[in-house]
């Protein structure tokens, strides 16, 4: 299977992402629209590993995998908390804790 395939798909992944975390405005949604731009371009890093055969793309996935959950983790306990205080998880209410 040629290369273009994948970067196609990594490419509509990465966008559907980015309009995700651009345009929604619930805190789980715009978390899930990051993961689709992680996983976009960890496939792009696995699909380069596999056709120029060497490892170091599949190296990078497993270093984006760790810090995706760890994003994850410390992203959704910021949620629970915002949510058990203000009952709503609106990005544009969460500004509104600045001060």
């Amino acid at each position: 299977m040629p290369i273009i395939y994948y970067l196609i798909l990594s490419a509509i992944l990465f966008i559907i992402g980015v309009l995700g975390v651009l345009i929604r405005r619930n805190a789980i949604v715009v978390f899930m629209s990051l993961e689709m731009m992680f996983n976009a371009a960890n496939l792009l890093f696995v699909a380069y590993a596999a056709y120029y055969q060497i490892l170091t793309g599949q190296l990078f996935v497993f270093f984006v995998m760790t810090v995706a959950a760890a994003d994850v983790a410390i992203g959704l306990a910021l949620i629970v908390a915002i949510f058990r205080n203000k009952k709503n998880i609106s990005v544009d209410d969460i500004s509104s804790l600045k001060g």
